[in-house]
């Protein structure tokens, strides 16, 4: 059932609590990724914070499995640690094209660091760059391996994956490349955050080699996240973090996410300086199916809102509220669950925990 309420469509399905701060061991939960697994098991990830909820300290990755599509999840496990130091920014996606593992892989890239952000902004402490994989979906993983050398240059300062999903394209010229967006500072800190820059790093073999984009050229780039297009094309979708205008700021790659061909701002999609989330639904002749999850407010993380266009980003037409409006919301994520279903799983009511809902969404 859907309500249209204000301009939204409301979705009317269950909200469903994965990770609750205060339990587990976990003072606050915050990040959430989310994939599907080959076995079609949905995988949710985010940031275990043990001793409150500030980005750097003793912060795990942890992970809950659903086997009935989201509305019931297991119990917690740890998928990655840094010691007592900060391993954070899961970016999970499933590997689907290796013939030395026909039935899927999936990689989970994460970073950890041992200073907080903004002393790393300053030249102090370092982030590094790592990944995982699991053969039998997620239930085990591979001992970490460091990529930093290969994804982040030497004069890099901060960095971070995307947060959320990373992404495999799954057709064209560039069908098995795995890409993952992030960002990283540069040099001394900028006012307005312009040290900040956009980028995204790939493989074309299955992670036994890594490589660099170009920068997204505006200044002040920052949590991004990159989906696929028709016609052998990309798209990221990215914070600005400068802060105006309100709103998001999308680039695409025609060369499958190496090079820039144009960057604007989208004012259809306002944002209050905040990360979102994109996934691919589907092509039709030339035109992208796309899904798009942000906080629909200039000032406030409040009304989480999934977007739906139906022509490569150009226009969004569709419009589904996840949460009850002037609630509380901030970071979230998104996956295909079927035809016209997608999965969101999300922040809510000022960071005390993590749902899920599922979002029904219609063409005509």
């Amino acid at each position: 059932m859907i309500c249209l309420s204000l301009g939204f469509a409301f979705s009317q399905s269950k909200i469903i609590p994965v990770f609750i701060s205060g339990q587990d061991g976990y003072k606050s939960f915050r990040i959430p990724a989310i994939i599907k697994a080959p076995n079609g098991d949905l995988l949710a990830f985010c940031e275990g914070r043990v001793n409150g909820g500030a980005d750097f300290g003793h912060v795990n990755i942890v992970m809950k499995r659903s086997k009935d599509h989201g509305k019931s999840w297991s119990a917690l496990q740890i998928v990655a640690t840094n010691d007592s130091l900060q391993a954070g920014n899961a970016a999970p996606v499933v590997d689907l094209t290796d013939p030395a593992y026909p039935h899927g892989r999936i990689f989970l890239f994460y970073n950890t660091g041992n200073e907080p952000e903004g002393d790393i902004r300053r030249g102090i402490g370092r982030r590094l760059v790592w990944y995982k994989t699991s053969t039998d979906n997620g239930k085990t993983w591979s001992e970490p391996v460091n990529i930093t050398s290969a994804v982040k240059k030497p004069d890099w300062r901060s960095y971070a994956n995307t947060p959320g999903h990373a992404m495999q394209f799954m057709w064209g010229k560039y069908k098995g490349r795995i890409y993952v967006a992030a960002n990283h500072s540069e040099g001394d800190p900028l006012p307005h955050f312009e040290d900040y820059k956009a980028h995204g790093y790939y493989t074309d073999d299955h992670g036994k080699t890594f490589h660099l984009s170009a920068d997204v050229s505006f200044p002040g780039g920052n949590e991004n996240m990159a989906t696929e297009l028709c016609g052998n094309q990309m798209m990221l979708n990215l914070r600005n973090q400068k802060g105006e205008p309100r709103c998001r700021i999308i680039a695409i790659s025609s060369d499958g996410g190496v090079h820039w061909d144009t960057t604007y701002y989208d004012r259809q999609l306002p944002d209050p300086v905040c990360q979102g989330s994109i996934i691919t639904l589907g092509c039709k002749h030339t035109n992208t199916f796309l899904a798009f999850c942000n906080n629909d407010d200039t000032v406030h993380r409040k009304d989480l809102t999934v977007r739906i266009s139906f022509d490569s980003g150009k226009t969004w037409v569709r419009k589904y509220l996840v949460d009850k409006q002037g609630e509380s919301t901030a970071y979230s994520d998104i996956v295909k669950l079927s035809r016209h279903k997608i999965g969101v799983l999300y922040e809510r009511k000022d960071y005390s925990g993590i749902a899920f809902r599922v979002i029904k969404w219609r063409r005509g």
